[in-house]
């Protein structure tokens, strides 16, 4: 099962000319601060809420959308609890 995150751009680093990795962002994810690719989004900008996945950015996605995700998110885990030791990384 494939899981995609959202979370709000809060920097962006242009990549040098013809540098193979392309546009990273800082995405911060409720208070989590991750580096990601923005290859997939070119449109997305400082302040652009995205899906990630897996590090890259999938899709730019609306406020009000990403923070439904987010409390979906938080219910689910309410109602699985904490994964069995076995599950865990």
């Amino acid at each position: 099962m494939c899981l995609g995150v959202p979370g709000k751009i809060i920097s962006v680093t242009e990549a040098p000319e013809g540098a193979p990795t392309g546009r990273t962002g800082v995405v911060d994810f409720q208070g989590s601060e991750v580096e990601v690719s923005l290859a997939m989004t070119p449109e997305a900008k400082c302040g652009d809420w995205v899906l990630i996945h897996a590090g890259f950015a999938l899709t730019v996605m609306d406020e009000a959308e990403a923070r439904q995700t987010w409390e979906y998110l938080t219910e689910a885990q309410a109602e699985v609890g904490d994964l069995p030791a076995e599950f865990r990384e």
